[in-house]
């Protein structure tokens, strides 16, 4: 009867070491090898555990200043992205050590001796018998996995520094901080507004880039720019405004397809990105529904374009309502990706706070919006 129980439960042992192999070995090949989004737990997992030391740092040192947050959350991706791989082998070495155990070993301290020795091919322990082939199973399962970051660090950061070239065009054409104001009295002056539709389309293609690499890629969400006061969101936020302002407000010429089109392909993008972390947002939001922009805040913006000599569209009641009709499409996405990502200051982007019921949903669904 004893030995029925201890071989039930050596099969129970084997079992589920092999499901939490197998369970690695699916959320590797998902994170890295499935060329689209999915949300994998166990990678979701460990960027929350990083990003909780890193906001409990921040709490300790009281971290006050955009400066010393963004040269803090600098490190955040980088560190996320190698504990990964990480935590992908300790769940092996445990996997492994359980089927050892299973098939044989006297010890779970044996078992853990070996698996180590396997997994990270150091050979200081060995054994003849019927492990010998799971050991080999073992050094080839770390040895890939391994690979996996290796060979794909190279293709994250040529999505990084593909993203990153319009994000530095920006601030020649939009100003430091940006302002979608701002980059239409620019273009205004310097090229004509004849050029926006032009220029727009550059962007549509980059926001197409941003949607597949940073939902296939996800990590690439939080690796922030070359310098602090950049970032992919509110370069995003900045070409969006200025696309709306420009349909909206500024007196063009009529029949401009590029520029709606733009604006799609960004809210697209925004949102592929926010249902990937889990962000909630309206996905059919209606022309009169609210906008964290306020009546007064794009009254001021609309005088500064009349200052600036850019000609305007005559009914600014109309045009108000034009452009919360396009803002509404990326208002929640935009702003709820800002927070996430602690953009720097931007107008109309990172200046202001989520809506009270949305920031309600991020904090019960999803642990304050954190991935």
């Amino acid at each position: 009867m004893i030995q029925v129980l201890d071989l039930i439960v050596r099969i129970v042992l084997f079992l589920l070491g092999l499901n939490v192999v197998i369970f690695t070995i699916l959320s590797a090949v998902r994170t890295f090898v499935l060329p689209r989004a999915v949300n994998v737990p166990l990678t979701r997992f460990v960027a929350r555990g990083v990003r909780t030391i890193f906001d409990l740092r921040m709490r300790l040192s009281k971290v006050y200043s955009y400066e010393d947050r963004d040269r803090i959350m600098a490190m955040y991706a980088p560190v996320m992205l190698l504990s990964i791989p990480v935590a992908w082998l300790i769940l092996v070495m445990l996997g492994y050590t359980l089927m050892y155990y299973a098939i044989g070993l006297p010890t779970i301290h044996e078992a853990f001796r070996l698996s180590g020795s396997s997994l990270l091919t150091l050979g200081f322990f060995v054994s003849d018998g019927p492990p010998l082939l799971l050991e080999f199973s073992e050094a080839m399962v770390g040895m890939i996995l391994t690979a996996l970051l290796i060979g794909y660090l190279p293709t994250m950061y040529s999505a990084f520094s593909q993203r990153e070239t319009l994000v530095s065009k920006l601030s020649v054409r939009a100003g430091t901080p940006p302002s979608a104001v701002e980059m239409l009295a620019r273009i205004h002056r310097q090229r004509g507004l004849d050029s926006v539709p032009d220029l727009l389309a550059e962007w549509e293609n980059w926001f197409v880039i941003v949607e597949e690499t940073h939902t296939s890629l996800s990590a690439l969400v939080f690796f922030r720019s070359p310098k602090p006061d950049q970032s992919w969101i509110t370069a995003a936020g900045v070409i969006l405004d200025t696309a709306s302002l420009y349909l909206s407000t500024v007196d063009h010429q009529p029949n401009v397809v590029q520029v709606p089109l733009t604006i799609r392909a960004g809210f697209m993008a925004l949102r592929h990105i926010a249902t990937f972390f889990r962000i909630p947002y309206n996905s059919e939001p209606k022309p009169g529904d609210p906008i964290s922009i306020s009546r007064q805040e794009f009254d001021a913006a609309y005088n500064e374009l009349v200052a600036q000599g850019v000609p305007v569209k005559a009914d600014r009641e109309q045009a108000w309502k034009d452009f919360a009709g396009w803002r509404v499409n990326y208002d929640v996405p935009l702003l709820a990706l800002a927070a996430l990502t602690m953009a720097p200051y931007a107008s109309w982007v990172s200046d202001r706070s989520l809506p009270t019921p949305v920031r309600q949903r991020l904090r019960v669904g999803n642990g304050n919006g954190k991935p």
